[in-house]
C-alpha cells in the first residue's frame, strides 16, 4: 500500500505544488520508499510509495505511453496478470507494477473497470485527453484501503482525495470517508456504487430483505479461503503472518505455511528469469511470461508474529499454533504502560475516537513497528471472519435467524469504519502492509450466501454438538471446514481450531483493557466527566475511557469536519448486550469457560 493525495479543478496547480507536497508528507509513513508528484492542467497528484510489487519499476504516479492518463494508486491488484491478457496486444506496459493495468482498462471500459479489479485499492486517475480534464476515484469493495474525500470553501469547485484524514484536515471544511465499492467521476460530479454482490441487500428491512437459504458447502468454504490466501502472497519482498493464536489468524497462517514450498520454487524461477534479463534486458510482462507463483516472495520458512502482555491468552495460543505449523515465530511482550504511552500516537494514526478500535490497535501498532524493523513489508491478517460468520459472542443474542444474517451483512458493510481501519492504519503507521484474505470477493460470495440457521450458535447448556462431537459454537462452519487432515496432517491442533473467540484487545491480556480504563479514571475528573454534554453536543462519551480517547482525538484533529468522519463500534443494545464492546462483557464468555 501507499499514500495518495489528489486535488482536482485548481486554477493554477503549479503554484500550489509545494503546498500539496507538504500535505502529502503527512502520509509518508505509508510510503517511505519514494515520493512522486504530477502537476496537470488543473490537477495535482502526489504519491508516497511502499514498494511491494514491481519494486524497481513501479514508481508513481504512473503515466500512460501518450502521457494523457495519469494514475496514483494505494493497494494491490491481485489479478493484474490475468487483466493484462485482456487488453489490446498493442498496449506497451512501462513497468511491472500490478497497478499499471488500470490505465488500459480505463481506456477500454471507463469507470466500469472497477468491477474487474480483484484486490484492495484506492486510486485516483486523471484523464487529460479530454477537456475539461476528468478524474475518477475509487475504493475497493469493502474498504480495506482507506480513502477520504474533501471540499474547501476557500477553493470552491475543487475536490480533494487523500489516503488519510491528516492530509485534508487543515485544508477542507467538509470531509467524508469515501464509501467502499464506489467510484467518483468528475465528468458527472457523481459517486456511484460499482460493487454489486448478491448479498448486499441482506440487511434491508421488510420485503426488500434477502435472506439466503443455501446450505453450507464446507469444501467450497475451504477452497475459497485457500485461494484467497494464495493470491495474497503476491509480493517481491519478505512477508509474514500476524498470529494471535485465535481461529482466524491461525487458519490464515496454516494455509500460508502450506504454500511455502511452492513459494520457494517460485523464488528459484524468479532468480533464473533475472539472470536471463541481465543479458537480454527486462521484458514487458504478459500472462504467458509471468506465472502467478513468480510474483511471490518469502523466507525459506514462513515467519509469524504475535504480541501480548506477559502470559496473555494470545501469546500462549500463538506459541502453540506456531510450533504446530513450523513457522519461525517472533513473540513480543508489551507492558500496560508502554501501551498507554503509545495511545496519542495510535489515535493520530487511526484518526478515530472509537474505543474498540483504539483498544485493539494499540498492540497491533506496537507489533507493526517490531515487524518493520525486521525488514518485513507485508503481513497476512485475519480480519473479517467474525463479521462474515457472526463470530462475535454477542451474536448469540440475535432474536432470530433473519436478525442474525442482517447483523452479519451490516457488520461486513461497516468494516471500513472499524477492523479494516485498524488493520490498515495501525500497520501502515510503520510502512507495513496488511492483507486480509477473509475479505476476498469470491470468499464473501460463498460465505455470505449461507443460510443463517447454519451460522447461528448457542453457548452453555443450550449448545449443540454435531455427529462428530464438535460443539456448534461461534464460526462452527469455518472450524468444521478445516477439521480434516489433507496429506495426513491437520490444518490446526484441536485446541486452536475449537478455541473460543477472544476480542484481540482482550486476547493480548485482560489487564490491557483494565489498565486503560483505570488510567482514564485517573486522568478524567468526575467534574469534567459530568460536564461532557457541554463539551460535546454529538457522540457524547459514555465512559471516562471514551472521554479520554475523544479528548486526545480533538486535540489532534480539532475540527468538526474531522470528528464527523469517526464512527463508534457498539454491540446491539436492543439485543440486551452490554455497551462495553469487550468480549468479556458478554455473559457467555465466562459461562463457556465454566462449562469447560
Amino acid at each position: 500500500m501507499c499514500g495518495i493525495l489528489a486535488v482536482h479543478s485548481l486554477e493554477k496547480p503549479s503554484n500550489d505544488r509545494a503546498h500539496f507536497i507538504s500535505l502529502s508528507k503527512r502520509l509518508r509513513h505509508r510510503g517511505p520508499d519514494w515520493s512522486g508528484c504530477y502537476v496537470g492542467k488543473s490537477t495535482i497528484l502526489v504519491h508516497e510509495r511502499l514498494a511491494i510489487v514491481g519494486v524497481d519499476t513501479g514508481a508513481q504516479p504512473l503515466i500512460s505511453e501518450d502521457s494523457k492518463i495519469i494514475l496514483a494508486v494505494n493497494g494491490e491488484i491481485y489479478n493484474h496478470i490475468a487483466l493484462r491478457a485482456t487488453v489490446s496486444p498493442d498496449v506497451k506496459f512501462k513497468t511491472h507494477s500490478d497497478c499499471e493495468v488500470i490505465i488500459p482498462l480505463y481506456k477500454q471500459h471507463g469507470t466500469e473497470l472497477c468491477g474487474l479489479l480483484d484486490g484492495m485499492f484506492s486510486f485516483v486517475l486523471l484523464d487529460e485527453s479530454v477537456s475539461p480534464s476528468r478524474i475518477i476515484a475509487a475504493r475497493d469493495p469493502i474498504g480495506i484501503t482507506t480513502l477520504y474525500q474533501g471540499w474547501s470553501s476557500k477553493r470552491p469547485g475543487s475536490v480533494y482525495f487523500a489516503s488519510e484524514l491528516k492530509a485534508l484536515v487543515d485544508e477542507c471544511d467538509r470531509i467524508i470517508s469515501f464509501p467502499p465499492g464506489h467510484v467518483y467521476d468528475s465528468k458527472h460530479d457523481s459517486t456511484v456504487r460499482f460493487y454489486q454482490p448478491t448479498w448486499w441487500d441482506g440487511d434491508a428491512q421488510g420485503p426488500d430483505s434477502t435472506i439466503p437459504t443455501t446450505s453450507a458447502n464446507l469444501t467450497s468454504i475451504r477452497e475459497a479461503l485457500e485461494a484467497a490466501v494464495r493470491k495474497r502472497l503476491m509480493s517481491e519482498v519478505p512477508y509474514g503472518v500476524l498470529l494471535s493464536g485465535g481461529l482466524d489468524s491461525s487458519l490464515i497462517a496454516a494455509i500460508a505455511a502450506r504454500e511455502t514450498e511452492k513459494v520457494a520454487q517460485a523464488q528459484y524461477e524468479v532468480r533464473k528469469r533475472k539472470l536471463q534479463e541481465y543479458s537480454s534486458g527486462p521484458s514487458t510482462p504478459t500472462a504467458g511470461q509471468v506465472a502467478e507463483q513468480a510474483t511471490l516472495a518469502a523466507w525459506p520458512q514462513l515467519h509469524s508474529f504475535s504480541i501480548g502482555l506477559e502470559n496473555s491468552p494470545d501469546l500462549l495460543a500463538a506459541r502453540k499454533a506456531a510450533y504446530f505449523l513450523g513457522t519461525v515465530h517472533h513473540e513480543y511482550v508489551f507492558t500496560v504502560q508502554e501501551g498507554l504511552d503509545a495511545i496519542p500516537e495510535v489515535i493520530y494514526h487511526l484518526e478515530t475516537y472509537d474505543v474498540t478500535t483504539v483498544r485493539a490497535s494499540t498492540p497491533m501498532y506496537l507489533l507493526s513497528r517490531k515487524i518493520k524493523a525486521m525488514g518485513v513489508k507485508m503481513v497476512l491478517s485475519g480480519e473479517g471472519s467474525d463479521e462474515i460468520f457472526g463470530g462475535y459472542l454477542y451474536f448469540h443474542a440475535a432474536p432470530d435467524e433473519n436478525s442474525f444474517h442482517q447483523e452479519c451483512v451490516r457488520r461486513v458493510k461497516n468494516l471500513h469504519t472499524s477492523d479494516c481501519l485498524r488493520a490498515n492504519k495501525s500497520t501502515m503507521a510503520w510502512g507495513l502492509e496488511a492483507r486480509v484474505p477473509f475479505l476476498d470477493k469470491t470468499f464473501l460470495e460463498v460465505a455470505m450466501d449461507i443460510a443463517p440457521k447454519e451460522k447461528k450458535f448457542n453457548k452453555g447448556a443450550q449448545q449443540e454438538v454435531d455427529e462428530d462431537g464438535r460443539p456448534k459454537m461461534e464460526k462452527y462452519l469455518l472450524r468444521k471446514a478445516f477439521d480434516l487432515s489433507p496429506d495426513g496432517k491437520p490444518y490446526l491442533p484441536q485446541s486452536i481450531l475449537w478455541r473460543q473467540k477472544e476480542q484481540f484487545s482482550d486476547g493480548v491480556g485482560y489487564s490491557w483493557i483494565d489498565g486503560l480504563k483505570n488510567h482514564a479514571a485517573e486522568i478524567v475528573s468526575d467534574e469534567a466527566f459530568a460536564k461532557r454534554a457541554e463539551k460535546w453536543t454529538a457522540d457524547v462519551p459514555d465512559t471516562k475511557e471514551a472521554y479520554f480517547i475523544r479528548d486526545i482525538f480533538d486535540g489532534l484533529f480539532p475540527t468538526e469536519a474531522a470528528a464527523k468522519t469517526a464512527v463508534r463500534w457498539i454491540p446491539r443494545g436492543d439485543w440486551g448486550c452490554a455497551s462495553d464492546p469487550s468480549g468479556r462483557s458478554v455473559s457467555i464468555h465466562n459461562a463457556a469457560y465454566e462449562t469447560d
